[in-house]
This record gives C-alpha cells, structure tokens and sequence, in this order.
C-alpha cells in the first residue's frame, strides 16, 4: 500500500513561486527515480497558499523520515546547482535578428542551459551555478555592447526580479532584476549610461544619424561624380565614408554572428556591399548600406513603440508614498520601504502606491490602469483592520485596491498588503515583459524555416556565381547578379513579422487589463472555436444565497440553522459563507454551538464535531454512497422539490438524524448574458457551463445566460476529463476563476482566469489572466488575438512575397539598389502592421 507526504515547494525550491519551473520538473524526476517512490506530483492550493509536491512512497521501503530527507536533499542539491536569471531592462537590443545572436553567444557560454532574450530588452537565462556565473554572462553581454539600463531608469521600475534559486532566499544585490542598487538611486557597477538599441555618441538615436550621415555624404559624393566638379579621388572619400556611417553598427553584427558561425542578414548585406566595392560600384554599394541602415534604425524604433508600451505599465505606480506613522505624523518613502501592515495616505487624483484595503474614508478608484475596468470602482473602508489583514485576498472588491490605480475625489488611508516587488501591477509588468520570450507557434515555424531558406540561399548565390560560364555575360556580371540575389532573399522581414505582432498584441492586452502570457495562448485564443465556463463566481456572482429552509417534521428551523452556520463556520466555501452570513441573519437570538474537527470531502461537503456528534453537511448523493446511510423520504422530496425551482441544495445530518435541507441560489452576472452573446458573435459556435451542482440547477442557470449546454454533478476530477474530451474535438478554453479551477483550466486548449488582479493562484496558472472580474473583458481579449492572428498571416505574405518576387527579379537583372529598398520597404511595412496591434479597439464594446 501507498502512503503520500506533501511538502510545500518553497521550503524544498526557496525563491521557485511558479509550479512550471524548469526544477520543479527535475526535483519531480528525481523523486521519482527512487525506489519505493511510485508517484510524485505538483498541487496546486485552492486557498492561495504555497504549491505542495505530494509524494506516493511505500513505508515498508522507505520510512516517512527518509522520504522527507531525500526531498529536502534533492531540493538543496538543486538550488545549488541551478540559477535562474530574468532581466527586463537590457540596452543595445533592439531588433528580433539581435536578440536572436544574443541569445545563441549566450547559449554558447558553457554551463548556460537555456537563454532566450527579446527584442524589447528581456533575458531569461537558466545555468548551473558550478560552470558560470551571473559576472560572467554580463561580461559576455557587455562584450556585445548589451548593457543594463542605468539605475536612475531602473529606479522608475518596481523592484520585480526574477528568480534566483539563492541559499540566503532573495538576492537584493545588483545581480537582482532590479537590484537595491536601482531601488535606491546609486548606480551600480555594471550600469553605466548607455544610449538605448545601439547607442553611441548620440544616445539612443545614434544609429538612426549615422544612417543620416550616411545618406548625406553618399548624395555629396554622387553629385560630385555626376557634375564632375571635383577630382575623382574626392567623391570615392564621399563614398568611403558613406560605408564606414551605413557599415558601422552592420559589421558588428555581422562579427557576432560569424563567431556563432551563422549567416544572418547582416552578414549577407556585407558581403552584397563588398561585392559591389570590389566591382567599382562604390555608389551602389554605399546605397545598400544607407538603405539598410536607414531600415535598421527605423525598425529600432518601431520595436521601441511597443516595448515603450510596456515600459508604460511599469510607470503607473507612484515611487515614493505618504506613511502615517503610529503617532499619527506623516513622511514622505519611497515605495520600496513600505512594509506590510504599514498605513498610506492618497490623496484625492492620485496615483495609489501599493496594494491594500480601504480602513479610513470612501471614495471611487479608477482601476482601468490594471484591470481595465471603464467605470471607477466604489471602496469603503473595512469594518475590522485585524480580520480583513488575517485574509486579505478574500476581501470584497469595494475593500480592496491596487498599485497603480488612481484615486477619486475622496482621500484614503490604505493598509498594505503587499511590498513594492509583490504587487498586482509588479507581477503584470514583469509577466508581460516575459511573454516576449515565450515563442508562439508561428515563430518557432518561421525560425525552423529559415534554418533551411539561408543555407539555401547562400547556396543559390554560389550557383549564379559561376552563371557566366553557361550563360555569356562576364564575370562581373554573374557577381553583381549573386549579390542582388543575395539582398532579395534574405528573410529580414520574415524574422521580425511574428515577434512585432506578438509583443504589439500583449502590450495593447496588458493595456485593456487582459494579461497574456506570450505568443502561444495569444495565437491559441483566436483559433478557439468552443468555450467551457465554471458556473460558481464565472457565469455567476459567486455570491449566493439562502432561499430556502426546509427542516424535517419535529425539527425546528432555528436548530437545523444552528447547526448548520456552526460548521459552516470552519468552511471558507462560497456556499458556506453563505449560509453563516444568512443563517446568522435568520437567527436573532438562537446560540450557536462551537463546532470542530472539520473534515472536507473534495466536491461533496464536509463533517464536523458539534456538542459531541457527528454532523454531515453536503450534496443529496454524498449520502448513500462509501457507507454514509442514505437520506429519508421526506428530505429527498424537499430536495426534489428545491432542484426543481433551480436551487442548490445542501442536507444537514447531525448524528444519524436528517435535520432537514438548505436551498441556495447564486445570482447570474448581468454582464453574462451579453458576454455570451459578444462571443456567439465573435464565431464562438459552442458553449457549455460545467459545475459540481445538480444538472437542474445547472440548466437553470445555463438558460437564465444564454447558454444552451450545461453539464452538472461534475466532480472536480470529473471537470478535468470532460475539458480532456472537449479538446479531442476542437480547440477549446477553461474560462474559471483560476483557483479551483486550475487542473482543468491546465488540460484546456487555453486556460483563462477571471478575476485575477490581486490572486497570485489565478495569476499563475492561467495562460489568459482577465484582471477585472467581469467576464466583458473576454470577448476584447478573443477579437484582439484573432486580429493578432490576421496581422501574422498579413506579415508572413508580405515578407515571404517580396522574397518570391524579388528572387526572379534580381536573376532577371534587377539592381541592388532597388532590391535593397523593397527588401527593407517589406520589414517597415510589417512593423508599421503590427504596431496597429497597439491602437486596437474592441468594437464590440460600442
């Protein structure tokens, strides 16, 4: 026989919050490698604390203590052999051909496991600690002119690092995502003040004026030579330095990449241009480079609008807030030294500093910055400071308020609940900021196509090199011929077409208070075709009701009441909430028992002692069934009965006596129905509500939001295999409020949570986050993946079409200079494509 142990996560992995870590996975295989181990797995906890491993071990192999201390061991082994490293704010990136040598010299470091960078400045990086180090990879980044933003902008960024599987937990020193250094002002010894993508004596414009500069001196030069006003040694000077401004930033790369034995466009562009050279054509040559340059520096800046556009997210929060001391006197701290539990004061029209509840005034908070919400949101302060700052994310939203939203007419005090790095908005902008590392399934297909189209060009060019041998023309000709083959076929708007759109998408989804996790589930959301939804707190208030109170003959209704709030009490169940809430309402003056050793039994209820017996409380079917004795006649008639009107139902049993049933209602949201509605629009051909109640119960509700399936009496385990047989049929998403719902939001085509501004659990298991809990926001999110979708497809034709033409044009004699032009025309045009992205509206809002 198997027993199981659980051990939470993060006293095994210190610093690893994301159950889908890369050693979560190698600690799992590790365990399990063991003998007398037969299962291990990752919990998720519906109750927002740590993520367990539950281990299935055999006892008569290995004792209870050994298992523990094989964990614990294999957990320590592993923090000190792996790091992980996230940085979001590098400089001298810039474009998605950069951060793709980037990331392969990094890949090249030995000890480096993994290292994807992006083109709006991100790093994600794992290595063993025993082979490299963090010095080390930023020698190696420095040595390709990558830097870390200098501190003073780091400072405008909340302290969000990424984590680093450290012995002493967090490392708050400069190799920290944002280090103490940044919190504080100082700058740190690796950040110095470089010009942003490619910066260089102008800054971050250098790269754009050199292109400028270019330009300029290839025009003297060519009006020289057409007037012959000058001696010919001058306009070939004109037309030197026109290479050295256009070759600058190009020869750079182009050395990266051959150390990393690679021909990227780069590379090929070079080559065109020294082929020109070498055959006299100096002022065609010069003309590539000053076109390509031009599209370089242009293309910088495109990318820079969208990676703006996240840097925008990071800027909502105020750096420094008023803290009310004890003695009831203000100062004014940086937001970085605010603690949990300490007291903040906002001030009418400003920006809130940090996460917390409402304990002194009321007032209307703007919370579109975060959640997206159009209508400011009403708060009021919390009527116990100690009981709301014992659970604070199960407060009501009319308590609870956020970094980075902005604050109405009325002046707030707040108490925080979270630090500076541990915010909403902190862990939105860093979760954006990632999602540009994570590759969307049309990326990773252009990436393995081009992996075959270079090789195949550069393949192509050494045939038409030696074309002059069947063909009778000169070499010259043949060379020139091969290298204008040579521009057109480069595939520098294929590498950028999926990257732009994707980073454009995610920003204008963080921006609509919709968080995205990478390209993946952006491209994934807009091919769904069928949607499930949880009932309890999706499709409804999650907020229910008593309804109904039916106590069996000889019992009174205050005693069925009074037992049921008195073990309801050690619940945190929303139908149990209920029950206390309106039981306690019904019972003016009846006492209440003291009820304990609460056991819940997963989907079906919970027993409990009260005054020495034992009492049930749950669904009609958890009776009858594992040896609980089966409910009477006169409670399954109620039942029937309450079903019938819709209600959920719960039966309370103290002892072996029926006391009666409870019926509840929970409450459709008003939004629901036109939700539904928006997404059957949208082309979203089937929808089916999944719930643990009553198939009359779900049916009721179903009908009452538009929805024409509704699948009932699901156990949790259940909702898992039906979302399985859903996806055999078509792409579907798990639409929940990430909690409960995790395993089967998990299974789902896409995993969509509802609410998750202020839940850690929803924030980290769903690929598709709605931060506002109002289910408006999906049928924004669905319409802005399918035009994200569209924008792809538009980019591939372009890029891929300009190749298709250009390549027989170029054999047919076109020039390189007009080959150059479309070649670089083609990525503006993609770019400028995908930056629509950034302006999209939901027109189903109008």
């Amino acid at each position: 026989m198997s027993d199981q142990l659980r051990l939470d996560i993060p006293l095994l992995l210190p610093e690893v919050a994301d159950t889908a870590d890369r050693c979560v996975a190698r600690l799992t295989s590790e365990l399990e490698g063991r003998e007398g181990v037969d299962k291990v797995h990752v919990i998720r906890t519906s109750d927002g604390s740590p993520p367990q491993l539950c281990i299935h071990y055999r006892p008569d192999i290995l004792p209870l203590e050994r298992v523990r201390q094989l964990a614990r061991s294999a957990g320590a082994e592993l923090t000190g052999q792996y790091q992980h490293l996230f940085w979001d704010d590098l400089e001298g990136v810039g474009h998605t051909r950069r951060a793709r040598t980037v990331g392969l010299r990094l890949r090249e470091i030995p000890g480096v496991i993994e290292a994807e960078v992006g083109a709006a400045g991100t790093l994600r990086a794992e290595f063993q600690r025993s082979e490299t180090s963090i010095e080390t990879i930023r020698m190696v980044l420095s040595d390709m002119g990558v830097t870390r933003k200098s501190a003073a902008v780091a400072a405008a960024v909340p302290a969000q690092a990424g984590h680093e599987h450290g012995d002493d937990g967090h490392d708050h020193g400069p190799d920290h995502a944002h280090g103490s250094d940044h919190k504080h002002g100082h700058k740190g010894s690796d950040d110095h003040d470089h010009g942003h993508d490619h910066g260089g004596i102008f800054g971050e414009r250098t790269e754009l004026i050199f292109a400028l500069l270019c330009g300029l001196v290839l025009g003297i030069g060519f009006t020289i030579e057409k007037f012959d006003v000058a001696r010919e040694w001058v306009s070939f000077s004109f037309y030197l330095a026109a290479y050295g401004f256009g070759g600058w930033f190009t020869v750079r790369e182009a050395i990266e990449n051959l150390k990393l034995k690679r021909f990227e466009i780069d590379t090929l562009m070079l080559v065109a241009a020294a082929g020109a050279a070498a055959l006299g054509a100096w002022a065609e040559g010069a003309l590539l480079l000053f076109l390509f340059s031009l599209g370089h520096a242009l293309e910088h800046y495109a990318m820079g609008r969208a990676k703006r556009a996240i840097e925008a997210l990071a800027e909502l929060a105020p750096q420094t807030a008023i803290l009310k001391s004890a003695d009831g006197s203000t100062r004014e701290v940086s937001v970085e030294l605010l603690q949990i539990g300490d007291t903040v004061v906002v001030k009418p029209n400003e920006r809130l500093p940090a996460d917390g509840f409402v304990t002194v005034g009321r007032t209307a908070v703007n919370q579109a910055p975060v959640t997206g919400e159009s209508v400011p949101v009403d708060k009021e302060p919390v009527a116990d400071r100690a009981l709301a700052a014992a659970k604070p994310d199960g407060l009501d939203a009319k308590y609870r308020v956020f970094a980075g939203t902005i604050n109405g007419h009325g002046a707030i005090e707040i108490a925080v609940t979270r630090l500076a790095a541990d915010t909403t908005l902190a862990k939105v902008v860093k979760m954006v900021s990632e999602a540009e590392t994570q590759k969307s399934p049309t990326q990773r297909f252009t990436d393995k196509f081009e992996r075959i189209f270079v090789p195949s060009v550069l393949a192509l060019v050494f045939v038409l090199l030696f074309a002059w041998v069947v063909v009778d023309e000169s070499f010259r000709d043949s060379f020139y011929r091969a290298m204008a083959v040579l521009v057109a076929a480069s595939p520098c708007a294929l590498a950028i077409a999926t990257p732009s759109a994707v980073l454009s998408g995610v920003a204008r989804a963080a921006r609509g208070g919709v968080l995205v996790k990478g390209g993946g589930p952006l491209e994934n959301l807009g091919s769904l075709t069928a949607l499930a939804f949880d009932k309890t707190g999706t499709l409804t208030e999650g907020k229910p009701r008593i309804t109904d109170v039916v106590p069996s003959t000889a019992v009174p209704k205050e005693e069925l009441l009074r037992i049921a709030v008195a073990v309801e009490r050690l619940s945190d169940h929303p139908l149990a909430a209920a029950i206390v809430r309106d039981g306690e309402a019904m019972l003016t003056s009846a006492r209440v028992p003291v009820a304990d050793d609460l056991n819940s039994l997963t989907g079906r209820g919970v027993t409990a002692k009260v005054e020495g017996e034992t009492v049930l409380i749950g669904k009609a079917e958890m009776f009858g069934a594992d040896g609980i004795a089966p409910i009477g006649d006169e409670v399954a008639t109620a039942i029937a009965g309450l079903r019938e009107q819709g209600r959920t139902t719960m039966v309370v049993r103290m002892g072996d006596r029926d006391l009666g049933a409870i019926g509840l209602m929970d409450t459709p949201r008003e939004a629901a129905r036109t939700a539904i509605a928006k997404l059957r629009e949208l082309g979203i051909g089937r929808m089916i509500m999944i719930s643990g109640d009553h198939q009359k119960v779900a049916e009721s509700i179903a009908a009452e939001v538009g929805i024409d399936e509704a699948w009932g009496d699901l156990m949790p385990d259940q909702k898992v295999d039906a979302i399985r047989d859903l996806k055999a049929e078509q792409p579907v998403a798990m639409v929940g409020d990430g909690v409960n719902d995790a395993p089967a939001m998990a299974i789902a085509t896409v995993g969509i949570a509802m609410g998750a501004a202020g839940s850690d659990v929803a924030l980290e298991t769903a690929d598709v986050a709605l931060m506002a809990d109002d289910l408006a926001h999906l049928p924004f999110a669905i319409g802005l993946s399918r035009q994200t979708r569209r924008i792809i497809r538009q980019n591939l034709v372009v890029s891929l079409g300009v190749v298709v033409v250009l390549v027989p044009a170029t054999i047919l004699g076109l020039g390189i200079g007009p080959a150059v032009a479309a070649h670089e025309g083609s990525t503006l045009v993609v770019v400028a494509n995908a930056l629509r992205l950034l302006a999209y509206r939901d027109r189903s809002a109008a």
